[in-house]
């Protein structure tokens, strides 16, 4: 099972990249973790460049070519100013007219010991209207890090919570496919 993280933060050191990273450490057998990279490389959203007669840039024909190939996606962002960052925004912007990422199993995560409320509910209000499959059981969107992540995510009880929520991501794929 192929499931693609993305990370809302372009920071080199990012909690949400760190958190991401450990998520691939505690996936469960049979789930392959695979980071999408390329946030910072995304033209700004311009439907004149994604015309029906035109091709989409290419650096976004590869991330939609990815995601569609994928079981499920996971995600990880940052708040800012109470949202969702720009550059996180755009990917999104990139997707909503891809109808083979509809009913797309998706799971989020908050990397916040604190906080992140509104860029998760921003967050979930956007991926609903792409008509993407928010994996509820599967989400933490709530503060579930004690501390802040500094390189790695070394919380126990945290690194619980993470498996369990990969793990029912990765029921909620499996369940999925038996019903089509």
């Amino acid at each position: 099972m192929r499931v693609i993280t993305l990370n809302g933060s372009l920071r080199a050191r990012s909690s949400n990249a760190a958190l991401l990273r450990a998520a691939m450490n505690v996936a469960p057998d049979g789930m392959e973790l695979i980071a999408y990279s390329g946030l910072g490389e995304l033209p700004h959203f311009n439907p004149d460049l994604d015309a029906e007669d035109g091709e989409a840039p290419a650096v976004v024909r590869e991330l939609r070519e990815l995601l569609i190939g994928a079981d499920a996606i996971l995600i990880s962002s940052p708040e800012y100013a109470h949202g969702v960052p720009g550059a996180f925004k755009n990917l999104l912007d990139w997707l909503v007219s891809v109808g083979e990422l509809v009913d797309k199993p998706v799971a989020l995560l908050n990397a916040s010991p604190s906080g992140g409320d509104y860029a998760q509910v921003a967050l979930l209000e956007t991926l609903r209207t792409m008509n993407w499959r928010v994996v509820e059981e599967a989400s933490l969107v709530k503060p579930f890090v004690r501390r802040k992540i500094v390189d790695e995510l070394t919380d126990d009880d945290a690194l619980a919570l993470l498996r369990g929520a990969l793990h029912a991501l990765m029921n909620a794929v499996i369940a999925a496919r038996s019903d089509s």
